[in-house]
């Protein structure tokens, strides 16, 4: 019911900044909580930020004061403004949502974006 799609991923060197965007669509008749998730290999999938309809974010202690959450709910995108990349952040940013559809509320998860951090 609901398809998520990233972009904005890339290679990056170690300081620098990159925008992550996540565009829902499908029959979605409320997206209550979007977020960004990332995955090394090896490690388990970590939560690094999310916010809500009315835009409260909540950010990994790791991400806060670097990273910044925002969404156009016009356009059900969500956005992850990343500046100070470091190395050890390198990793799989995946999109997730929490929507509404006519099958109830489920997550959906986008296909993941790569972002290479260089040293």
């Amino acid at each position: 019911q609901v398809q998520l799609v990233e972009s904005g991923g890339g290679l990056v060197q170690a300081g620098g900044s990159l925008r992550l965007s996540c565009a829902a669509s499908g029959s979605i008749f409320h997206i209550a909580v979007m977020g960004w998730y990332r995955q090394s290999p090896g490690k388990e999938r970590e939560l690094v930020a999310t916010i809500t309809f009315g835009g409260s974010a909540n950010y990994a202690d790791s991400v806060k004061g670097r990273f910044t959450i925002s969404r156009n709910n016009t356009k059900n995108t969500v956005y992850l403004e990343m500046n100070g990349l470091k190395p050890s952040e390198t990793a799989v940013y995946y999109c997730n949502t929490d929507a509404i559809t006519t099958r109830g509320t489920s997550r959906y998860w986008g296909q993941g974006t790569q972002v290479t951090v260089s040293s």
